[in-house]
């Protein structure tokens, strides 16, 4: 446990943060899940029209420090892969 205040602040801040950055993983991942589901289902022009939110999603993660600048771009080449 932690005994100095600033400790104590520093749990706190470290608590908010990850809400923050599991929220914006959570969405990347619904997105990415959104686009597969509907290729499988044979809707590839509605995926296609999903890709510019999948990407913004993806994009964000990866500005806000979530995911790493190649995960971001990996993932985004699989979509891209994927909806073709």
């Amino acid at each position: 446990m932690p005994i100095t205040s600033s400790a104590k602040k520093a749990i706190r801040v470290s608590a908010r943060k990850k809400l923050v950055n599991d929220r914006r993983t959570r969405t990347m991942k619904d997105e990415v899940k959104k686009i597969e589901k509907a290729v499988k289902a044979g809707m590839k022009d509605e995926a296609l029209k999903m890709m510019s939110v999948t990407f913004a999603a993806i994009d964000k993660a990866a500005k806000r420090g979530v995911i790493k600048k190649n995960t971001a771009s990996r993932k985004k080449a699989r979509m891209a892969r994927l909806v073709k």
